[in-house]
């Protein structure tokens, strides 16, 4: 019985670690996406199509997310369009890693809601970027 009661136990401790970290996750593509909504779709667009409404006037337009294609290697590791190269151009701007002026710093909004931002950004283009 007591072995029974050892079992159920660690199932329900697993359980719970399991709810916990789908949770965290799920906030963290929920918070990305409220992010985007606030600061990226009037050039971006919904769909991260770059056809937002501020930005189709703009020259360039602005990057087009779906395709999944990334051109700054901000960290310098030879790879272009990794997660950390996205963090730094939304954190310091396009103007940082010889980019477009236009697209605005957004170092304010902290690491933590700027790596959410890239989760939900790589989530707009095609399953081969994830």
């Amino acid at each position: 019985m007591e072995r029974r009661a050892g079992i159920a136990i660690a199932c329900l401790a697993f359980l719970a670690v399991a709810a916990v970290s789908s949770a965290e996750g799920e906030t963290a593509s929920t918070h990305g996406k409220l992010v985007y909504e606030q600061y990226c779709v009037t050039c971006h667009g919904v769909e991260g199509k770059g056809d937002g409404p501020a930005g189709v006037d703009l020259l360039p337009m602005p990057r087009d997310f779906s395709v999944g294609r990334f051109k700054f290697d901000a960290d310098s590791d030879g790879h272009t369009g990794t997660d950390e190269d996205l963090f730094l151009v939304i954190r310091d701007g396009g103007a940082a890693v010889g980019g477009n002026p236009l697209m605005a710093p957004w170092g304010h909004l902290g690491d933590d809601t700027i790596r959410d931002l890239v989760a939900y950004i790589r989530s707009l283009g095609p399953a081969t970027t994830k």
